[in-house]
C-alpha cells in the first residue's frame, strides 16, 4: 500500500514538472493593438477664401411722365473678391452664413438714343455698377466630401445707377449717382472638399434690387419729369476655392 501511494505521488510530481517544462519554452502570445479609423469628413467650422466671375445687370429706366422706356443693355462684366463663413453640421445637413464682397470691372450699360417728341431732344441713358456685398444664409445636403446647397439674404450694389443725356444739348443729370442700393438675395452653388481643408464651388447668385424714383430738377430739358430705376436686378457666375478651418472629430479606435 505505501508502495503504491508513493508510485502515485511521484506520477503526480512528474506530470506537473513536465507542464511547467512546457510552460518555459512556450513564446509568449501578444495581441495586435486595435486599428484607428479615420473620423468621417465634416464640413464643420470656419473658411476664408476667394473668387472670380462674371456678372449681368439689368435696368429699366422709365420717364414716367412721358410714358418714355429707356431700356438699357444687359451687358456682362468680369467681378472678383472673397468670402469668408461658417458652417455646422448635423447628419448630412449643413447649416451655416457667409459673407461676400466683390469688385466688378468698369461697365457701361447705354440704351440707344430715344427722342422725345414733347421736348425735341434725342436722350441716352448710361448705367454703372462698381461693387457688391452680400451676406447670407447657407443650407445643404452633404455627401462625403460634396456639398450641395442654397442661399437666402441681402445685398448691396455700389453703384451710378443711371444717367440720362441729352444728346441734343449736350447736358447730362445723374440718379443716386455713387450711392448704393440694396435688395434681396437668392443663390445655388456646389461645394466639393478635395483635401480635408481646401475645398473649391461654383455658384449662381441672383439679386433684386429696390426700385428708386427721382424729380428731375429745374435747368434740364426734362425738369419736372418723374424718372423711375425699376426693375434692377444683377445675376453672378462664380468659381471659388475656401480654407476650412475643419472641427472635425477625433479618429475613431475600433473594438474589434
Amino acid at each position: 500500500m505505501k508502495r503504491v501511494l508513493l508510485s502515485g505521488i511521484a506520477l503526480a510530481a512528474l506530470m506537473v514538472g513536465s507542464a511547467a517544462a512546457a510552460d518555459l519554452g512556450q513564446a509568449p502570445v501578444y495581441k495586435a493593438p486595435p486599428p484607428v479609423v479615420p473620423a468621417p469628413f465634416s464640413w464643420t467650422g470656419f473658411y476664408i477664401g476667394g473668387n472670380l466671375g462674371g456678372a449681368w445687370a439689368n435696368n429699366h429706366v422709365t420717364d414716367v411722365t412721358q410714358g418714355i422706356d429707356f431700356s438699357t443693355n444687359n451687358e456682362g462684366v468680369f467681378i472678383g473678391g472673397g468670402q469668408l463663413g461658417f458652417n455646422y453640421q448635423v447628419s448630412n445637413f449643413v447649416f451655416g452664413v457667409e459673407g461676400e464682397f466683390d469688385w466688378a470691372a468698369q461697365s457701361n450699360n447705354t440704351s440707344s438714343g430715344v427722342f422725345i417728341p414733347a421736348v425735341g431732344d434725342t436722350f441716352t441713358v448710361n448705367t454703372n455698377d462698381r461693387w457688391l456685398a452680400t451676406v447670407a444664409a447657407r443650407f445643404g445636403i452633404a455627401v462625403d466630401h460634396w456639398l450641395f446647397y442654397g442661399k437666402a439674404g441681402g445685398g448691396w450694389v455700389g453703384a451710378n445707377n443711371c444717367t440720362i443725356n441729352d444728346v441734343t444739348t449736350g447736358q447730362s443729370i445723374n440718379i443716386s449717382n455713387s450711392n448704393t442700393n440694396s435688395g434681396w438675395l437668392v443663390g445655388a452653388g456646389v461645394e466639393w472638399a478635395f483635401t480635408n481643408n481646401w475645398t473649391a464651388k461654383l455658384e449662381y447668385e441672383y439679386l433684386g434690387l429696390n426700385s428708386r424714383q427721382i424729380v428731375v430738377p429745374a435747368g434740364f430739358a426734362i425738369a419736372g419729369d418723374t424718372i423711375s430705376s425699376g426693375n434692377r436686378d444683377v445675376q453672378t457666375l462664380k468659381v471659388g476655392i475656401n480654407y476650412l478651418f475643419n472641427w472635425g472629430a477625433a479618429p475613431v479606435v475600433s473594438r474589434y
